[in-house]
């Protein structure tokens, strides 16, 4: 498994507007090739929004970033000081602590 970290600060919309646009991007992200899951973040005391992705494998995440849809997330009007980070998972602490469990079992 591999989990990438991407966050945001919203700039020319509030949280109400990125709460509606979230609901009607997330089928688009559900349909990712690879995308196990994806938690949808928010912070809205600092302004910080974003997800966490849990991907299968890190081809998949790569994929996934030399897409339209994350070049259309990196490029987004309303969004700010874009970052992404990745990192691989320790499967074996990650399965005794119920970290996706089905996926580190399954992959």
């Amino acid at each position: 498994m591999h989990v990438q970290i991407v966050n945001f600060h919203l700039t020319g919309i509030g949280e109400e507007e990125f709460r509606a646009m979230s609901d009607q991007l997330a089928p688009a992200f559900a349909a990712v090739p690879g995308l196990i899951s994806k938690a949808w973040l928010a912070d809205a005391a600092s302004n910080t929004y974003g997800g966490v992705y849990l991907w299968d494998r890190e081809a998949s995440c790569r994929a996934y970033q030399a897409s339209e849809l994350f070049n259309a997330v990196k490029t987004h009007p309303n969004f700010a000081d874009v970052t992404s980070r990745e990192f691989s998972v320790l499967d074996g602490p990650s399965v005794v602590t119920r970290a996706a469990t089905a996926a580190l079992t399954s992959a």
